[in-house]
């Protein structure tokens, strides 16, 4: 299928005045101006990111009320439980506010749910073991904004919650001490889109503040913030993107014993990037929640012997190598089932059920089936005798609403545009799969049905230098809102020296108006390679990357799309 090449827009004369203001590369002032950034002073706030541009955290709602229930704990000797998601970033959360707290308070626990057997958020099982461990406070972090019930139950039992999440919430606000989310719509807070990990950091700075001692020490607590904000995918912009800048640094010169086995094992060379975080790092820890017990992950997180710290993150490595081998089969399985279906070709949506796929990964396979085959995708398993299973959407296309056509047929849903989870019992798997079919065919555009390359600008090969590529390095970390640029190069050839690697990809050598060759790699099509060694010109979309090779830096083209 042929993709389609969109230009993301930009105004000329924004474009040209910024240009006036900066003189740097006009490639540059549009990438800028599609970030919404038309002045000096806005770029110079962009390229060179300050920690006094955080949000004072007292903007949030309930904010002091979290403060004033944490000191009381503290003065009071209460026991304080540690309560977050099974993913990166209510790991990293528990782990931030872990380091955080033990140097003021002995009596801390922490709480990670069984993905399996307690599901998302927090659940009553997680309640009941606070209350049988004399646990007062629950800090619940990437969690809890919607735990009406379960929260309700510990206040009954004389057990507070601050909540400190950053998900929608639900038609009411839980019964907590305080409730803290910046989506809350009576939220002032100027920056909506934290992670989870990152209102549990606002409530350590809030905390410093109130009580006067200094705000370095919330430096080295970036680390892990960072991770989050990857892992996450949450918009890489505002405050997000400081605090991504400032926990690159700490990331990358940490002390953390768990987080230096953590890079070695994941075998990715310092300095890491936000790419390095979100797929060398966060699948090491989400491997843990996904096959297993995600607290191993906090205990790597919060390990200060490197002995321990190593064995665990060996462990992690190889429960994520398992995770893969599971998620190829399910995805080979995957697809021979959706092909083997009458009429497959002309369907919107796919929705498979298959008893023995891991639940663990699902979710994961889902994902990639939308990259094979662009459309939504529902993959199920059994588990408890009931069909679970993950959904995951094609851009611009919300899989929440077809889903919630068919409530009716479900036990429980939850999630977003992009992507949901949902029980149904097993005998309402085909009839599922009907009406979700129906309901996507009513939704679908034909323009959400095709695949598209959002092209920032376009540009000529003898601009790809390694000054240029300097320049455009300080746009990172790059991340949702801030992406990765992709550019494309019209009218080039190849000099010849092109080939195949390893029987699917393509080594490209191409030039444009004779210039020196630049070369790219373009992954899985080795088979365009008999298509441009024809000498006639062709278009090219890709990203930028530094290459190193024998102690030389090089500059290389990852391709995107190619239209021959």
């Amino acid at each position: 299928m042929r993709k389609h090449w969109k230009l993301i827009p930009a105004d000329e004369v924004e474009v040209h005045q910024l240009h006036e203001a900066l003189h740097i590369h006009p490639v540059f002032c549009r990438l800028l101006v599609q970030r919404g950034i038309k002045t000096f002073d806005e770029a110079k706030a962009f390229f060179r990111p300050e920690l006094s541009q955080l949000h004072d955290p007292f903007l949030m709602k309930d904010m002091d009320k979290a403060v004033t229930r944490l000191q009381l704990a503290i003065r009071e000797k209460e026991r304080i439980l540690l309560y977050g998601d099974y993913d990166v970033d209510g790991t990293t959360s528990v782990a931030l506010m872990y380091s955080f707290l033990s140097s003021r308070h002995a009596n801390l626990d922490y709480y990670i749910p069984d993905r399996h057997k307690e599901g998302y958020g927090v659940s009553m099982q997680g309640v009941d073991y606070a209350r049988q461990s004399g646990v007062t406070l629950i800090i619940a972090m990437d969690c809890g904004i919607q735990a009406t019930g379960p929260v309700a139950k510990a206040k009954a039992a004389g057990t507070d919650f601050i909540i400190c999440d950053h998900h929608l919430p639900g038609t009411g606000l839980p019964w907590a001490a305080a409730v803290l989310d910046p989506k809350r719509e009576d939220c002032g807070y100027p920056f909506k889109e934290l992670s989870g990990c990152g209102v549990a950091f606002k409530l350590a700075q809030a905390f410093l503040i109130e009580n006067k001692e200094p705000e370095e020490e919330l430096w080295q607590l970036l680390d892990l913030l960072a991770l989050s904000i990857a892992a996450d995918i949450v918009p890489m912009t505002g405050e997000n993107r400081v605090l991504a800048y400032f926990g690159l640094q700490e990331l990358n010169r940490t002390k953390r014993p768990g987080l230096k086995a953590l890079i070695e094992q994941s075998g990715r060379p310092l300095p890491l990037s936000i790419s390095d975080a979100v797929f060398g790092l966060a699948p090491l820890i989400n491997a843990a929640g996904r096959l297993a017990d995600a607290q191993q992950a906090v205990r790597l997180l919060l390990s200060g012997d490197k002995y321990v710290a190593t064995d665990n993150a060996r462990v992690l490595t190889h429960r994520n190598k398992l995770r893969k081998e599971f998620d190829q089969n399910i995805l080979s399985e995957a697809k021979k089932q959706f092909e083997a279906r009458k009429g497959w070709e002309d369907l919107r949506s796919i929705v498979l059920f298959q008893e023995n796929w891991h639940q663990g990964v699902i979710g994961i396979a889902a994902a990639r089936m939308v990259e094979h085959f662009h459309r939504p995708a529902i993959l199920l398993t059994e588990s408890n005798g009931f069909a679970v299973g993950s959904a995951r959407s094609v851009p611009g296309f919300n899989i929440y609403a077809p889903i919630k056509v068919c409530e009716d047929l479900l036990i429980n849903f939850g999630g977003h545009d992009h992507a949901a989870g949902l029980t149904l019992p097993i005998e309402a798997v085909p009839e599922f799969t009907r009406r979700f079919e129906e309901a996507v065919r009513e939704r679908i555009t034909e323009e959400q049905r095709i695949p598209e390359v959002g092209v920032s600008a376009l540009l000529d090969l003898k601009d790809i230098t390694l000054h240029f590529w300097k320049v455009l390095n300080q746009f990172a970390p790059f991340g949702p809102g801030n992406r990765s640029p992709i550019f494309v190069t019209k009218n080039v050839v190849d000099s010849g020296f092109s080939r195949v690697l390893k029987d699917n990809h393509l080594r490209l050598a191409i030039q444009q108006d004779g210039s020196p060759p630049v070369y790219g790699i373009a992954f899985g099509q080795a088979g365009a390679l008999a298509k441009i060694s024809k000498k006639k010109p062709f278009h090219v979309a890709y990203k930028l990357e530094e290459n190193h090779w024998q102690g030389e830096t090089t500059l290389r083209m990852v391709v995107k799309d190619l239209w021959i």
